[in-house]
């Protein structure tokens, strides 16, 4: 399962220093608008200590961690949707996203220059906000028009179909994103394939200097509770704190953690965020071979768990064997665990749990 996510924001609020940390990638962090001209991405690892000891209960040759993919996208400017600044061709590709990490700027600096002259964190956001509504709109309008010619069968599903588009319309009109409108799964399915940038879930990066970590200024704040209010998730990093870290290696990364009294990199707090946002979570299998972790939504069945790993697993699914992580470890191994009876044979109906140790037993 490939986790995207999107980071958007003004220019200059720090996002390609950011991305730089998360992908440890040559790209561009200049001090002017429109440094980033393509979209650049970078796929990095989930990070998941339990693993590491996975790993040496059972001599793994190798560790695969989960991943995130994430997307630099160029600093969009009001009028983005009209094609002003870089235009329009970056918000398609917000599009392919399955969430969106919208970076704001929180820290004042007269050597970077601010494309509104001031720092403003929710004037930034309601921007960057009010350019995607207008991307939106423009796509539903479309896709208003051309429902509405499926409509003169009257069949019930294209009908419901074209009511909940003129609902996402007359939301979007009213300068609301989609995801603030209250539907059904089939309803939110239905708006899924339109990949509308508004109904994306997000959270909002507060990029402060090293010295508020804390969150103590007027304009974390105003971050917070304005994403408290639009139930979006919220966190705090600093994007040249973590370029520090990202120069780091292992050792001198924790030592420089400890000494600054921070118990993990933001980094790791926004992996970890994004994927409470998009309600994921991993499952985990070991052996001499490989450790692995596994990405698949809260909610999912054995089977489909399987799946993940290959279609056939899911379609020839017999059962698993499954043990939590703190008993694999405390039993020592599958062995050990297996002798003493911790390890349970769950079939098609078991919902997984986020640490599962996993065998599937299936037949092609």
């Amino acid at each position: 399962m490939t986790v995207s996510i999107g980071i958007v924001g003004l220019p200059n609020v720090g996002k390609s220093t950011l991305f730089n940390s998360i992908t440890d990638a040559s790209v561009d962090a200049q001090n002017y608008p429109f440094c980033t001209i393509e979209p650049n991405s970078g796929i990095v690892p989930v990070p998941d200590s339990r693993l590491e000891i996975l790993s040496k209960i059972s001599g793994t040759e190798k560790i695969i961690s989960a991943t995130i993919e994430f997307t630099d996208i160029a600093g969009l400017v009001k009028g983005a949707s009209k094609g002003e600044g870089l235009g329009n061709k970056f918000l398609a590709n917000i599009r392919n996203t399955a969430a969106i990490a919208h970076v704001v700027r929180c820290f004042e600096d007269d050597n970077i220059i601010h494309v509104h002259g001031k720092v403003d964190p929710i004037g930034d956001i309601e921007t960057i906000e009010y350019e995607l509504i207008l991307s939106d709109l423009e796509v539903a309008q479309r896709a208003v028009d051309n429902q509405f010619k499926k409509i003169k069968t009257n069949q019930k599903d294209e009908v419901k179909k074209y009511e909940l588009l003129k609902k996402v319309v007359a939301t979007l009109e009213a300068s609301t994103p989609i995801r603030s409108l209250e539907v059904d799964e089939e309803d939110a399915i239905t708006i899924r394939q339109y990949q509308f940038l508004t109904a994306k879930p997000v959270i909002y990066v507060g990029n402060v200097d090293e010295d508020h970590l804390d969150g103590a200024i007027e304009t974390v704040l105003k971050l917070k509770e304005y994403a408290t209010s639009t139930g979006a998730e919220c966190m705090i990093i600093c994007a040249k704190l973590e370029a520090e870290l990202a120069a780091l290696s292992g050792e001198e990364k924790t030592a420089f953690l400890a000494e600054l009294g921070i118990p993990e990199s933001g980094l790791d707090q926004l992996s970890r965020a994004c994927f409470r946002l998009l309600g994921l979570q991993t499952y985990l299998t070991t052996g001499v071979k490989e450790t692995r972790a596994w990405t698949i939504n809260i909610g999912d069945t054995a089977p489909q768990a399987a799946g993940v790993i290959h279609t056939d697993f899911e379609k020839g699914f017999i059962r698993a064997n499954i043990i939590g992580y703190d008993q694999f470890v405390s039993s020592g191994g599958w062995k050990p665990a297996k002798e003493k009876g911790l390890v349970r044979q769950e079939g098609k109906e078991y919902v997984m749990q986020d640490g599962d140790v996993v065998e599937f037993l299936f037949n092609v």
